[in-house]
């Protein structure tokens, strides 16, 4: 058999996925490593979805999407930026993860360097490792709350740098970045002439603090200095998180306007259009009641909190989780230097899978992510397993 391309033979492994497969294949195990929202979901969803079916209408939708979802993601981005987006700034894409991959598609160039979080999402580096791009890792520290610091992203730009890839509420993290920081990190991607990739799958799920996109900031908007134009923000968005539509892999990009005519082509060549009945499904999602999004909010919420409070009777450090449903913890007294490691131990000898901090990069090394969106008695139980931290 002839060889694999070596970008692909040499992707590392997803730690997150190899705990969790080895977790599923364990009976009785606790999940805790994996974001998958466990409500129902709401039946007018699944109904638009059905009618889609039923009408048979499954042929080709426009590239770029049916147009009443363009405008329902559209005056989504509207009311959460305070930006006016038109339709045609919206594209439907196969959920997030493909949004990323198209746009680092349109971005990047074979050696062009992207900006990505560290720790972040696997597959922030994969995707671009996939499209022959450097992936070069801005640090995230503890002793600054896991916020990036505008002196250290700047200190990685070279020439070939083109895009900063920001993710607010991070996954693994939970942190949200303040408005004073957004701009500021838009006002360094105008200053240093690069595109800015907003990953905001998790927008809909803040506590106590503001989701600010960068949007807000981009050329010519409300409270950006840079009134002459020259927009650089590509948002992706999602419905996977927000209303629990993981399988139907919907989500959208909103770009600047002017590059309608270059989306559609790339979206030919690798997605051609999503499907019409997550489409629908998606539409009726965004248009319709919003008490799924509330209630999984408060639940995730009185997840955080419990979760928390287990944490702290066991004298475990954290990083209290003001989006998205995970908390960061440390477990670097238990760990010894491998925490990857240690998690498969964990598993094996305590039942519970939790995703090791080393999935999301290096400065993750004692550290694990767990998953706030399930079940809060299974939550408590597995992080009840969790060894506690001698007292000094």
């Amino acid at each position: 058999m002839p060889e694999l391309s070596p970008h692909v033979r040499n992707a590392p492994a997803n730690q997150i996925r190899e705990i969790t497969q080895a977790a599923w294949a364990r009976p009785h195990s606790i999940v805790l490593s994996i974001g998958e929202p466990g409500f129902p979901t709401p039946p007018h969803i699944l109904e638009a979805a059905a009618a889609t079916l039923s009408r048979d209408e499954t042929g080709y939708t426009p590239n770029a999407g049916i147009m009443p979802l363009r405008a329902a993601f559209a005056e989504r981005a509207s009311l959460h930026s305070g930006v006016e987006v038109a339709p045609g700034r919206a594209f439907v894409t196969a959920g997030a993860q493909q949004g990323l991959h198209l746009a680092m598609s349109m971005l990047l160039d074979v050696g062009d360097e992207i900006l990505i979080p560290n720790p972040g999402y696997p597959t922030f580096a994969m995707t671009a490792g996939l499209l022959h791009a450097v992936p070069v890792e801005y640090p995230l520290y503890p002793e600054h709350d896991f916020q990036p610091r505008i002196a250290d992203v700047e200190a990685l730009i070279t020439p070939r740098t083109r895009v900063l890839l920001l993710n607010s509420p991070s996954n693994p993290l939970g942190a949200v970045f303040s408005e004073d920081l957004v701009a500021e990190l838009v006002e360094l991607a105008r200053r240093r002439d690069l595109w800015i990739i907003s990953d905001e799958c998790y927008e809909a799920f803040t506590y106590d603090v503001p989701h600010v996109s960068p949007l807000k900031y981009d050329g010519g908007g409300p409270g950006s200095e840079d009134t002459a134009g020259g927009e650089r923000v590509i948002v992706s968005v999602t419905l996977s998180k927000t209303y629990g539509l993981t399988g139907l892999r919907i989500g959208a990009l909103i770009t600047p306007a002017g590059l309608e005519k270059q989306m559609s082509t790339v979206m030919e060549s690798i997605v051609s259009c999503v499907a019409s009945p997550s489409q629908y499904a998606a539409l009726a999602a965004l248009a319709g009641p919003q008490d799924y999004v509330a209630e999984a909010a408060a639940h995730y919420r009185a997840n955080r909190d419990a979760a928390a409070a287990v944490l702290d009777a066991k004298g475990i450090p954290y990083l209290k989780a003001q989006g998205a449903f995970y908390l960061w913890a440390d477990v670097s007294h238990a760990s010894n230097g491998d925490v990857r490691a240690w998690t498969q131990k964990f598993l094996a000898e305590q039942g519970v899978a939790v995703a090791p901090g080393t999935a999301f990069g290096s400065i993750g090394e004692g550290w694990i992510r767990i998953a706030l969106c399930g079940d809060r008695g299974e939550l408590v139980t597995g992080l009840g397993r969790l060894p506690a931290r001698p007292r000094e």
